[in-house]
């Protein structure tokens, strides 16, 4: 039985959107707040909500943000008993759990030792494996050396992707096709993992073709409860980061939901986890999954999981770290509505999602009924070169998909942001595909079959299905669609108001 813990004040070890979003959880449950900030976030929107602020710090991530000393300090300086630490930076970082256990302050996530199994990906996939979790084969534990990692690839075979051992989020992550590609891949890896998490080790698994990246939400308090709350689909990526995420997935279906669900808290529990973390896998299209890693953290794309479970994670967050029982008692099989999160981020999307700079001119945010939007700026806001290009997350709510999908057309088309270039057309775009709309999509679909400047060529019968579905927001699952249906070369509307002219010519 655990003991209740008091919390009186909470230092959030982060910034921008996600420091907002801890900040208001705080807020909510009448707790004092501090927000920590560095010189290129003196002005930054979280500073200004916080209830007190502390400087650490330069710009650069090592000397500020990732400075544990300094972060242990300002709370010690302002009282707070507790640090939440967000999600990157130093959320997965055991010395971090580990120096405010020996400081006297309650990290908000789990114990140093699942952080130190589970953050490295390696070693947790040893430790899912003897409870009989599925792992996509790769490289042991130990096995760092490159002469070692190019013998192992030979025999697990091409393509390959090498990965960081520790931290996440696409950092450090390279696909291989070839074994002259290699050595590169893994130079370039290493060196982008020492620069995200201060550890080079990387390791290299099978590169699963056609896969889907899903993942279930798990919480677990110190009373030995144990549960998850569903699935996340988060296969639209570029270059490992994913851009959209949704819940539940398209994809899924209760039988299978059942065994990775269960799969998901066998992982968790093979570790004593506590708090809140995510099992992510990749599924193949014959329905196969795979273990990929776990994220000992609150996770970016939480709020899709919150908007159909209506839990707010951090608040129970915070719960279990009192030592009190978590809120929701059992998994989720059955989630309620579907919400799609679309992350908006500071880049160009026509050349190539180069990251962008400079002033937020003008900012107008969508709102009305089922339309949230997480984010840490303001019109005037500078955004810097020194960290992450995410602008906010936009994510949107409703009974189906497709009110879902259609809310999320119009919240974005009334999404203003001037000063800088953003990929909000990318997101439009993505919204009127054809693949998108039927669900019919995998974690390679940005980089291999989707174009900013042309329509996809023309759909499959199944997708016109679906779509036709989506766009007319009606259940039409029995009617018999015609047997072929060839598009126009060029076009006078998207694809939804194409599809709503076939329906209505259909009935």
């Amino acid at each position: 039985m655990s003991e209740t813990l008091s919390i009186n004040k909470i230092l959030i070890a982060n910034r921008g959107e996600i420091a907002v979003r801890v900040i208001r959880a705080c807020r909510d449950l009448g707790i004092p707040n501090v927000a920590v900030y560095s010189d290129a976030d003196r002005a930054a929107l979280h500073v200004r909500f916080a209830d007190e602020a502390v400087h650490i710090g330069p710009p650069p991530v090592r000397e500020s943000y990732l400075d544990i000393d300094r972060i242990i300090a300002a709370a010690k300086k302002t009282g707070a008993d507790a640090i939440h630490p967000g999600y990157g930076l130093l959320s997965e970082r055991e010395a971090f759990a580990q120096a405010c256990a020996d400081a006297g302050i309650v990290f908000i996530g789990p114990p140093p030792a699942a952080i130190r199994t589970m953050g490295d990906k390696q070693a947790a996939r040893e430790a899912v494996k003897k409870y009989g979790v599925p792992v996509v084969p790769g490289t042991e534990p130990g096995m760092h050396d490159e002469d070692i990692i190019t013998y192992a690839a030979k025999h697990i075979g091409f393509p390959l992707i090498v990965k960081a051992a520790a931290g996440g989020g696409g950092k450090g992550m390279r696909a291989v096709y070839s074994l002259d590609d290699l050595p590169a891949a893994l130079a370039t890896a290493r060196r982008e993992a020492e620069s995200a998490f201060g550890d080079g080790r990387v390791y290299v698994e099978k590169l699963l073709v056609g896969a889907r990246h899903i993942e279930f939400q798990i919480l677990a308090d110190m009373h030995g409860n144990t549960i998850h709350l569903g699935e996340r689909e988060c296969s639209i990526q570029r270059r490992h980061q994913k851009l959209v995420e949704e819940a539940p997935s398209p994809f899924m279906d209760d039988e299978l939901r059942k065994r990775m669900g269960d799969m998901a808290i066998a992982a968790a529990q093979s570790v004593g986890y506590v708090n809140a973390g995510t099992i992510e896998c990749l599924v193949d299209k014959d329905r196969n999954y795979y273990f990929l890693e776990m994220n000992t953290r609150l996770q970016v794309e939480h709020p899709v999981t919150e908007l159909v479970t209506g839990v707010d994670l951090v608040k129970e967050q915070i719960r279990i770290a009192r030592g009190r029982r978590m809120g929701p008692t059992e998994s989720v099989l059955d989630p309620k509505g579907w919400a799609i999160e679309c992350r908006i981020n500071a880049e160009d999307p026509y050349n190539g999602f180069i990251p962008s700079v400079g002033k937020i001119n003008t900012l107008i945010t969508p709102t009305g009924p089922g339309v949230r939007v997480d984010h840490g700026v303001y019109s005037g806001y500078e955004i810097t070169p020194y960290y992450d290009s995410m602008i906010a997350k936009l994510i949107c709510f409703g009974e189906t998909r497709s009110e879902a999908m259609l809310r999320m057309r119009r919240a974005l088309n009334e999404y203003t942001i001037m000063g800088v270039k953003h990929n909000i057309p990318f997101h439009i775009n993505l919204l009127n595909s054809f693949s998108f709309i039927a669900g019919q999509f995998d974690t390679k679909f940005v980089e291999e079959r989707f174009s900013m400047t042309t329509y996809e060529s023309d759909p499959s019968e199944e997708e016109i299905e679906h779509a036709a579905i989506a766009a007319t927001l009606v259940a039409h699952r029995n009617q018999q669609l015609a047997a072929q249906v060839v598009a126009p070369a060029k076009r006078d509307a998207s694809n939804w108001k194409w599809f709503t002219r076939y329906e209505r010519m259909h009935r």
